[in-house]
């Protein structure tokens, strides 16, 4: 390996997605794709290479429609596909297992054609009966497993589940045929396809659904319960699990994948809790890269003269509030935590260059951004003022925050928590610092009802539309946040089916004024995240969204 002073640093932004085209996504795409879809049958030679990766933590889970984190994701887009993918320049969903599509009945119903000759990596066909088995089971979920697995998208997204299918945006799945398949809504959709590239909804086995007793969550990963097919889940993707163990998660290439296999034949997912643990095994060349660069890192990769890839800013960080506790249901209060954090100086301490100041929870090249929404500013004379009018009297509020990991929205949780206690505290709020190590249910203890007066997170956006950003976190009330407003959960209900235009913009401009105005949670910033790459890697398929499948990884030879 050459010397770093004979090495030049690369600097390179991921995916011209959020350049080229955001602003213009939030609109269905043609019925008919061009014919750009991958090849249907294996190109290329046989795959020899491995690939070794970084992670900041353990996937929680690997069945993508109870587990939404980042690193469960990152593993389960090699292994399950969806209907509908996310091409790299455009961000506009493009074909996967469906080849192309129709929209009918004024928005209310699309038609897919599937792809043929697939099969899943355990032999069973993939066919119209298996897309309507996994829709019908996300419809099916009952609310006890809801409340186990609070990572399921399905109610986010589609509003409600079939204990209470009149609200439901999704009506039925039908099999027209075995390679036609029909999806019928209640009501018009605007961002369905877009929905569609989350990997909450691939599709899995029907098979090893069942053998994997998939609803029955008997197992344990990152404090999270989980079901058998979680830990060894099976979909058509061109990579399936070999192994999951303490630290690592192992995938092979799967040498019946319809697609491109690519050149690596095995990746290691391997976990190191801390930036520097990362650095350092890059450095030693124990792994070929790795996510959630912190500025720490950064400019020791600088020095280095290491491949850095930085990924276009596609979610939010904030400091979520939760109104069920008594003393945050004062307005005032909550104003008042706005008032006392200097986002600009936690963007300077901890940030990568060129993240920006959030004052909503919707990107500024997302359709729907708000230039005008209502920001108090920082203001700490100021918050200590709206406490004494609120009547506060050092009632103590529990402050939680994620230990050993690092998110693309959170690069050093602990060092976070510790400057905006300290700016909290300087106001006059009573903060008790509770500290939860994420792999023992950070995600769980502070999205589902507690004491969490306050906590640290925040959300990756999955696809290209406003409603990604406020349906989930403020489309109805939560257990996060305790946030109960009629008023913005109708709006956000009545944008979703609103046409791509003017009118659908201005209602997102209206709800992010008014999520704003009430304090909610104080979004921080949209930040940038970068990813780390030694000498072999000759590409890497950065995705503002995340859609980043390896067999695109190029490897100098």
């Amino acid at each position: 390996m050459p010397s770093s002073t004979s090495r030049r640093t690369v600097i390179k932004t991921g995916a011209v997605l959020m350049a080229l085209g955001l602003t213009s996504c939030t609109g269905i795409p043609s019925p008919s794709p061009s014919a750009t879809s991958p090849s249907t049958a294996p190109a290329g030679a046989e795959p020899t290479e491995t690939f070794t990766f970084g992670t900041a933590s353990q996937p929680l889970g690997l069945d993508p429609a109870l587990s939404s984190d980042v690193e469960s994701y990152r593993i389960t887009r090699q292994i399950l596909e969806g209907l509908v993918g996310v091409d790299q320049t455009t961000g506009k969903p493009t074909p996967l297992l469906a080849t192309e599509w129709s929209e009918e009945n004024e928005g209310r119903s699309y038609t897919f054609k599937l792809r043929s000759g697939v099969s899943f990596q355990d032999g069973t066909p993939f066919n119209a009966d298996a897309v309507c088995a996994n829709f019908n089971r996300w419809f099916a979920f009952p609310a006890e497993l809801r409340r186990q697995a609070p990572g399921s998208s399905f109610k986010s997204v589609f509003k409600a589940h079939s204990d209470d299918a009149a609200l439901s945006i999704f009506k039925s799945c039908t099999a027209l045929s075995a390679d036609t398949v029909r999806i019928d809504l209640t009501q018009r959709f605007t961002a369905f396809l877009q929905a569609l590239t989350l990997p909450a909804f691939a599709i899995a086995s029907p098979a090893a659904l069942a053998a994997g007793t998939a609803e029955v969550l008997d197992q344990t990963r990152g404090g999270n319960p989980v079901s058998r097919f979680a830990t060894n889940p099976v979909g058509t993707g061109p990579f399936s699990l070999a192994a999951w163990e303490e630290a690592s998660v192992r995938l092979v290439s799967h040498k019946n994948y319809w697609g491109d296999r690519g050149q690596i034949s095995t990746i290691n997912f391997v976990t190191y809790d801390h930036p520097q643990t990362r650095l350092q095994a890059l450095l030693d060349g124990k792994i070929d890269g790795y996510d959630a660069v912190t500025v720490g890192n950064f400019d020791q990769l600088v020095k280095r003269g290491m491949q850095i890839v930085q990924r276009d800013p596609f979610s939010v960080m904030y400091l979520g509030i939760n109104q069920e506790i008594p003393v945050l249901q004062n307005d005032k209060v909550r104003q008042a935590i706005e008032l006392a954090v200097d986002k600009e100086t936690l963007i300077r301490k901890f940030f990568i260059d060129n993240t920006a100041k959030a004052s909503q929870f919707v990107p500024p090249k997302i359709s729907g951004f708000n230039n005008d929404a209502p920001a108090l500013g920082y203001d700490p004379v100021k918050a200590k003022a709206y406490l004494t009018e609120a009547g506060y009297t050092g009632e103590e509020l529990r402050f939680y925050y994620p230990l050993n990991v690092t998110r693309p929205y959170l690069p050093t949780p602990e060092k976070i928590y510790a400057e905006i206690s300290r700016q909290l505290t300087a106001v006059g709020f009573n903060i008790k610092p509770v500290p939860v190590d994420w792999s023992e249910g950070y995600l769980q203890k502070v999205q589902s009802p507690g004491d969490h007066g306050l906590h640290l997170l925040g959300w990756n956006g999955a696809y290209a539309d406003a409603d990604n950003f406020v349906g989930p976190l403020f489309g109805e009330k939560n257990g996060e946040f305790g946030y109960q407003d009629p008023q913005v959960f109708s709006k956000i209900n009545r944008a979703r089916g609103l046409p791509a235009g003017k009118e659908r913009d201005e209602q997102y401009h209206t709800i992010n004024a008014q999520i704003a105005a009430t304090v909610p949670a104080v979004p921080i910033a949209f930040p940038i995240s970068a990813l780390a790459l030694s000498d072999r890697v000759s590409s890497y398929p950065a995705s503002p969204v995340l859609s980043e499948v390896f067999t695109k990884v190029q490897l100098k030879p």
